[in-house]
């Protein structure tokens, strides 16, 4: 068997540090240098001897092994409760209420070295009956006998201190003195139980100074120097009899003060202290001169000389770092040398290499003793209380087992068996409460123990188990990254977009040709343009959701395909409008350019921005929680806000694609050799399809597959618009260039623009080119003849 004791001491600023890079250590805004208190050492080493002397002894513990854990819980409450419950559940996991070690079980604690500490435990401590002995001080203010009824002290109670304080100063006959103490629940308990009990006795205090309690490095040195103007008064004053209650590590401050008040004057006072003043100095008071503490009265806990612990401090070394998680920081503290395999260089001062030949006994005292201290003594004892108390436990349940052999075991006798964990007790109809049956636990309700009468229901970020025993923490659900599915998404949006780049490439390097001319440059490009950012946009939908993409996904998508549906339309109608204006007197031939494309393009997307900035102005989208829509997953979505903006933001792009294909398909009684109304009428087919199917999908389906549906939706309806009105275009630049190069189709510029486009679009897209020696009078010629033949159909 095995037990483990842990130990609470308190290390930080005061003491000893260590993990400051845990999130319970709070950071400190003038520095993360702490301050060490070698002198606080020898606590953890008394219990190690402590340990081994009790493990080493056959008689005591046989067969038994006692272990132990030391956890410096930095004078912080949050960082000691959440330890607390990690000790609890064993092996370093933070599991409440369930104990995940069996072998190595808590039987005590020991701590913590002041008050606040003991309490912060006793509150945890006292819900699992543990029992806490407290090493250092423990102001008796606690009145509730429920956090008490565990805890045990090794000091006496402090009112004995005090009742040693006034018999003090009645035999001196000191009768004018001064009152130290933090300003917290402690010190004005002191306050409250000291002064009445002073007057009782004809003493009169001088002053009452209450020091600020340590918190940050930046409060205390502000308080610090907000009263260090006041001090000097104080040890001015007539008073010669200071009086301290020294609460570590809050009373530090009283050394800054003294500190700086020695460099003026000589103080010349009689200081009296209780038992938790120990006349310690941290590391960077090292070099400090405490002479002002020359003739001081303390009253120290008791201690005793332990046989073998001089010679066990004598071999302490560095080198046990290994199995001492503390050791090799107090070396390098205590000695001012580092025990790396260099030497660190802070500031101006120089650290030299640790030979591990340092020796303790050549220490001050106020840095460490070879003597035993009196809280080392109490944390000696603390740990032979519970070995004995231990030794008494297994003496009895020995002789219990040895009484059972002679009983032979009860008879059963109930009405059914137990319910197991899972299932829930309901009674059977017509007979008594003693009979009934066991029911499993619904859907998202779980039962812990045996026989109970109903199922708890699960938080809404778990799920129950499937023996309903349990619940689970729910997993992430939203298109990663890092999966298949968004790699495989991304991969094909980068792929796209790098191919409208391409083919916009084409178009810039061959804009002197006729067919990149006749095809209205201006929208090709802002086409072009439009689809490349489509792509683009649909990365912002794979990722876990922020506020930022949740706010550009669904605007940014779209404003750009507003705008690329836009700039189809406007082709679809210049190319329709380019037509009609060919009939004599027509007044359509004025509108037929550049200007017409730009106005189309331009108030088209308007309309959508406008749409847009309302809905993020009234209620935009933002990241969301969906609990209940999977069973054991979290989806992490974007709500959209306002679900009549989206739907108004979606109906738009719709009306302007359904628009585009409606003229488009008109355009398809043009002549047949021109086939660009033919392919954008494809190209639209292509896009309205895909986004009526999405709406289906995108309510069946559920989780990040609804992202993934939206992004394939955009991905293939941008690739539909991309290769059918442009894949012709590029096919005759690349490889039928002589159909682009012909001499028959110079000096078409030479025409007005509309019959410019529509006598190329003849010539280039024909069946059959036709080589001509006078391009213009042919599309002339063309012109005259198409006209008189509508005539004559009319």
């Amino acid at each position: 068997n095995s037990y483990c004791v842990s130990v609470y001491t308190c290390f930080l600023f005061c003491d000893y540090t260590l993990f400051l890079s845990l999130s319970f250590t709070h950071s400190y805004h003038l520095s993360h240098v702490t301050y060490v208190m070698p002198k606080n050492y020898q606590h953890i080493l008394a219990l190690v001897f402590a340990i081994k002397e009790i493990n080493e002894n056959s008689m005591l513990l046989p067969n038994v092994t006692l272990g132990f854990n030391i956890f410096d819980n930095y004078y912080n409450g949050q960082f000691t409760y959440n330890t607390v419950l990690r000790l609890l559940s064993a092996k370093e996991r933070f599991v409440p209420n369930f104990t995940c070690d069996v072998k190595d079980q808590l039987v005590a604690v020991i701590g913590g070295l002041d008050s606040e500490t003991s309490s912060y435990l006793a509150t945890i401590l006292s819900i699992y009956k543990i029992p806490q002995i407290t090493y250092g001080s423990f102001v008796s203010g606690m009145n509730d006998k429920t956090l008490l009824a565990s805890l045990y002290q090794m000091v006496p109670n402090e009112i004995q201190q005090y009742f040693g304080i006034v018999h003090l100063l009645i035999h001196f006959r000191w009768t004018w003195i001064g009152l130290f103490a933090v300003d917290d629940d402690n010190g004005e308990r002191f306050f409250q139980t000291l002064v009445p009990m002073l007057s009782s006795n004809n003493i009169c205090s001088a002053f009452i100074k209450r020091t600020p309690k340590w918190t940050y490095v930046a409060d205390i040195l502000d308080l610090f120097l907000d009263d260090l103007d006041k001090f000097p008064s104080l040890m001015e004053s007539k008073a010669n009899v200071f009086i301290v209650h020294g609460a570590p590590p809050s009373m530090l401050n009283l050394s800054w003060y003294l500190h700086m008040a020695v460099l003026d004057s000589n103080l010349g006072k009689v200081w009296i202290v209780t038992e938790q003043w120990d006349f310690r100095l941290s590391t960077y008071q090292k070099n400090w001169d405490i002479q002002f503490f020359q003739g001081a009265i303390s009253f120290s806990v008791h201690s005793n000389e332990i046989l073998g612990f001089k010679t066990f401090l004598e071999n302490v070394n560095p080198s046990w770092g290994t199995e001492d998680g503390f050791i090799q920081d107090f070396w390098e503290n205590a000695f001012s040398c580092s025990m790396k395999n260099y030497s660190v260089i802070t500031g101006e001062e120089h650290k030299e290499i640790c030979t591990g030949e340092e020796k303790l006994e050549s220490l001050p005292g106020t840095f460490f003793e070879m003597k035993m201290t009196g809280h080392s003594y109490n944390v000696y004892n603390a740990a032979y209380a519970i070995a004995h108390a231990l030794h008494v436990i297994h003496d009895s349940k020995s002789r219990s087992k040895v009484a059972q052999k002679n009983v032979k075991e009860a008879p059963i006798s109930r009405c059914n068996d137990h319910c197991h964990p899972g299932n829930t007790r309901k009674k059977k109809e017509g007979e008594p409460f003693c009979c009934y049956i066991c029911i499993p636990c619904p859907e998202g309700k779980v039962s812990f123990y045996k026989d109970m009468d109903f199922c708890n229901d699960c938080p809404e970020d778990q799920y129950s188990a499937p023996d309903k025993t349990q619940c689970i923490p729910k997993a992430l659900n939203y298109l990663s990254h890092e999966g298949s599915l968004g790699k495989a998404l991304a991969c094909f949006s980068i792929v796209f977009a790098m191919t409208t780049i391409c083919v916009l490439r084409i178009f810039w390097k061959h804009q002197d040709t006729p067919i990149v001319k006749a095809n209205n440059r201006n929208l090709t490009y802002t086409l072009l343009f439009s689809l490349f950012l489509c792509f683009l946009c649909s990365l912002l939908f794979i990722g876990k959701p922020t506020s930022t993409t949740c706010i550009l996904r669904q605007t940014a998508f779209g404003i750009v395909f507003s705008l690329a549906l836009s700039s189809v339309l406007a082709k679809t109608i210049i190319v329709v409008l380019a037509f009609v204006a060919t009939k004599p007197g027509s007044k359509i031939r004025k509108w037929v350019g550049r200007k017409l494309g730009d106005t189309i393009v331009i108030s088209c997307t308007s309309i959508q921005v406008c749409i847009c900035s309302i809905w993020l102005f009234t209620s935009p989208p933002f990241p969301d929680r969906n609990l209940n829509s999977l069973r054991e997953e979290i989806i992490l979505e974007c709500n959209e806000g306002s679900a009549t903006m989206f739907c108004l933001v979606l109906g738009y792009m719709s009306f302007l694609a359904m628009v585009s294909f409606s003229v488009a398909f008109f355009a398809r009684k043009l002549p047949d050799s021109f086939n660009e109304a033919k392919f954008i009428t494809f190209s639209m087919l292509i896009f309205c399809s895909i986004w009526l199917s999405f709406g289906p999908m995108y309510l069946s389906t559920k989780g990040k597959y609804v992202v993934a549906v939206e992004v394939f939706s955009i991905l293939t309806s941008s690739a539909g618009l991309l290769s059918c009105i442009f894949s012709p275009k590029c096919y005759i630049i690349l490889f039928r260039s002589q159909l682009n190069k012909n001499p028959a189709f110079m000096g078409i510029s030479e025409l007005p623009t509309s019959l410019t486009c529509q006598c190329f679009c003849f010539t280039l897209l024909s069946k059959q080119v036709v080589k001509l020696q006078k391009p213009s009078v042919f599309c002339k010629e063309t012109t005259i003849k198409r006209s008189n033949s509508l005539a004559e159909r009319k």
